[in-house]
């Protein structure tokens, strides 16, 4: 076996404060061509030499194989502010618990979800933007669509979405800025005590009913466990797909002949949002751990190390997919990385084209001349860890 690259000169991932604006693409096209895996030395904020993947094949072996690569350091990282994880989850253990939220996450239960929950969202929303003729489509929509459905779908109070869209940043970058972490960790229980409460009384048939009489092996879950899946679906459910949605409009609204193609044949959705997936998934990384001595193509792997895959870098692979970093919704379908694969593949995935779907259809139809706003730069996907545009300035006929 190989040894890995150590760091090369050029392989400089962004310091924490930089990530929300980073654009590692570069980066991790040149590891792609030059050095796939990379061990980088320990700092103050990871301790431990890392080992890094880049290509479609080396994620792949990695996310499917749970023995040799575990997620619990998932559980080690998120554990101080999501509570026990099923994240942080494997083998008979991740599989029992994920059974139970797994059946409310089938593409035939969340069909239910769409005529009133959330084609009604996207009616409020739009009603509200429509008249405008102009607008920032992050800060009016994307951001507080997918927040809103989850809310609906969990079974907690939708006027409350934007603090719950707080309190899920700063769950969710947490280990980057723990004491805001840790505040918004401790007040989203102690806003959803009394919801809980109220459904062991008496259950209403929403999501939140499902958790807290769901039982494991004859048994109910414990507190942190219920809620560690109630601090873990609401910020899932929340930023990623609205960071995604963004980035599927991003596309539109910088191919305004796209834009045009999709308007008139609504077919080209499904194929716009699977090409957005794989171009600037909203989660481009991707934690685990070797568990023993082993290798990763052909470069040997400490048992114990941790292991970054970059899943964002496996869907610009050149020898799957020609010119990875052009939006082309043209290609010809095949599997991505953006939910990931093996046991922890997302679970809201189904969720997310759903609301993707919906979301961009109805954009199209409430917002008729839909073009970027050219009083105000192009948008620009950012990011390291989460990847999304910050705004975009938009205009339509009102």
């Amino acid at each position: 076996m190989s040894p890995p690259n150590v760091s090369p000169d050029w392989y400089n991932p962004p310091p924490y404060d930089q990530w929300e604006d980073a654009q590692p693409h570069p980066m991790w096209a040149q590891a792609r061509s030059e050095c796939p895996i990379i061990e980088t030395p320990g700092n103050e904020w990871a301790p431990d030499p890392t080992f890094s993947t880049h290509t479609f094949a080396d994620a792949d072996r990695v996310m499917r194989d749970s023995e040799t690569f575990t997620a619990t350091i998932n559980g080690e990282s998120m554990a101080p502010f999501m509570g026990e994880l099923m994240l942080g989850m494997d083998g008979d253990e991740h599989r029992r618990y994920r059974g139970i939220v797994a059946q409310a996450f089938k593409r035939s239960a969340i069909e239910r979800w769409k005529p009133e929950l959330i084609d009604g969202v996207l009616t409020r929303l739009l009603d509200e933007l429509a008249p405008a003729g102009r607008g920032d489509l992050v800060a009016s929509l994307t951001s507080k669509y997918p927040v809103q459905v989850i809310c609906g779908i969990v079974g907690v109070p939708m006027e409350d979405h934007e603090q719950f869209n707080e309190w899920a940043d700063q769950i969710n970058h947490g280990p980057l800025r723990p004491d805001p972490g840790m505040a918004a960790s401790a007040a989203m229980v102690e806003y959803l005590e009394p919801l809980v409460e109220a459904r062991r009384a008496e259950p209403t048939g929403d999501l939140l009913s499902e958790l807290v009489h769901a039982e494991v092996d004859g048994e109910r879950l414990t507190d942190g466990k219920l809620y560690g899946f109630l601090r873990l679906l609401l910020p899932a459910g929340a930023e990623t797909t609205y960071r995604l949605f963004g980035s599927c409009l991003s596309g539109l609204l910088t191919h305004p002949e796209v834009m045009d193609r999709v308007v008139e044949d609504r077919s080209l959705v499904a194929p716009l949002i699977e090409e957005t997936l794989r171009w600037d998934s909203s989660v481009p990384m991707v934690s685990r751990r070797a568990t023993v001595d082993t290798e990763i193509g052909g470069c040997p792997v400490r048992s114990g190390s941790p292991v970054t895959v970059f899943a964002g870098s496996a869907n610009h692979d050149e020898s799957r997919w020609a010119d990875p970093a052009a939006w082309d919704i043209d290609r010809e379908p095949q599997a991505h990385m953006a939910f990931g694969t093996g046991a922890h593949q997302c679970l809201g995935m189904h969720l997310a084209r759903v609301e993707l779907d919906a979301g961009i259809n109805a954009v199209l139809d409430r917002l008729p001349d839909l073009r970027l706003d050219e009083a105000f730069p192009p948008p620009v996907v950012t990011g390291y860890a989460f990847r999304g545009p910050k705004t975009l300035p938009a205009t339509w006929s009102p």
